[in-house]
C-alpha cells in the first residue's frame, strides 16, 4: 500500500508468503485477486484555509502480477479543483513494480497540472540488512539510505494478516516512493471487526460478487518519520477492505479537506499460477 495523489493510498494487494524488511514471514491463506477498480471522487468537507470551493474527480487503480514474477500497480488520480477564483485540473500517474521475494521496489510518478508536467519522481529501492537503499534517477540522480521499512504490498499483506487474526491496532514504517521518493513514513493502522454491508452503503452493489460479503473497516494514519514530536498525522485514509484485497467506500482526510471515493466499477482479472 502506498500514498499517492494528495497523499493517497493505493488500495489492494495480492496475498502470498512474503519476507518483510524486518525479516519476518507473513502468509495469507487466500490469494488476493488482481483487479481494476474505478472510484468516483467528491469533496466531502473543506476548511476556509484550504482554499478549495469544490473538487471532484476519478481514481483508477489496476493491480497485476504473480508471486513468481512480482507485482505491478498502475494508478491514476485525476481531480478538478475549484478555488473560487480558478479551476485547475490535476493528474497524477503512477506505476510501480514490487518483488517481495527479492526485496526490490521500482516506482515512477508523473504529476500534471492543466496537462503540463509539474514533477517526475523515478527510482528503485532495495531491502538490505541495515535498511532500505533508494537510488533516484529523477528529479535528480542520488542515493539515499533509509531505515528498515515495508514496501506497499508487504504492508497491505500485514493489514490483512492481522485482520484475520483479530488484531486491531499496529504500527509500521513504510517506503512507497511518494512525494520526493526519499523518505519513510510511520503508519498507524486500526482494523475494525468484520461486518456485513447494510442497505445504506451505496457502492456495495458495485462490488459484484462481493456485494454481500463481509469486510473490515480499516483506517490508516500516516506520520512524518522524524523526531519533530508532531503527533498529528499528515494524512488519514479509511476504507472497507475485503479479504481478497479489493476495497471500496474510501475517505481521504488531508487535514484541511476531505475527499470521499465511491466504487464505480470493478473488474476482477484471472489469477495466474506460477510456472
Amino acid at each position: 500500500m502506498f500514498r499517492k495523489g494528495f497523499g493517497l493510498v493505493t488500495l489492494g494487494s495480492v496475498g502470498f508468503a512474503v519476507v518483510t524488511a524486518t525479516g519476518t514471514t507473513t502468509a495469507s491463506a487466500n490469494v488476493l485477486v488482481p483487479h481494476r477498480a474505478v472510484y468516483d471522487l467528491e469533496l466531502k468537507d473543506a476548511s476556509d484555509r484550504s482554499g478549495i470551493a469544490g473538487m471532484y474527480g476519478r481514481m483508477v487503480y489496476e493491480f497485476n502480477g504473480s508471486a513468481c514474477e512480482g507485482y505491478t500497480v498502475s494508478f491514476r488520480f485525476v481531480t478538478q479543483v475549484d478555488t473560487g477564483e480558478e479551476v485547475r485540473l490535476t493528474d497524477q500517474q503512477t506505476t510501480t513494480y514490487e518483488d517481495l521475494k527479492t526485496g526490490n521496489f521500482r516506482f515512477l510518478t508523473r504529476s500534471f497540472t492543466d496537462e503540463k508536467l509539474d514533477k517526475e519522481v523515478r527510482g528503485t529501492a532495495h531491502e538490505e540488512k541495515a535498511g532500505v537503499k533508494v537510488e533516484l534517477t529523477a528529479p535528480d540522480k542520488r542515493e539515499v539510505e533509509l531505515a528498515a521499512s515495508r514496501f506497499p504490498t508487504a504492508h497491505m499483506m500485514e493489514v490483512i494478516s492481522r485482520a484475520k487474526k483479530g488484531e486491531s491496532l499496529f504500527e509500521a514504517r513504510i517506503f512507497d516512493g511518494s512525494d520526493s521518493g526519499d523518505k519513510t513514513l510511520i503508519t498507524s493502522t486500526f482494523v475494525g471487526k468484520s461486518r456485513k454491508p447494510t442497505a445504506d452503503e451505496p457502492d456495495a452493489g458495485k462490488a459484484g460478487k462481493l456485494s454481500g460479503e463481509s469486510y473490515w473497516p480499516v483506517t490508516i494514519s500516516y506520520f512524518n518519520d522524524d523526531k519533530s514530536g508532531d503527533a498529528l498525522p499528515i494524512y488519514r485514509m479509511s476504507f472497507k477492505l475485503y479479504d481478497n484485497g479489493i476495497t471500496r467506500d474510501l475517505t481521504m482526510d488531508y487535514g484541511d479537506f476531505v475527499l470521499s471515493g465511491k466504487l464505480a466499477d470493478l473488474e476482477v482479472f484471472k489469477s495466474e499460477d506460477c510456472k
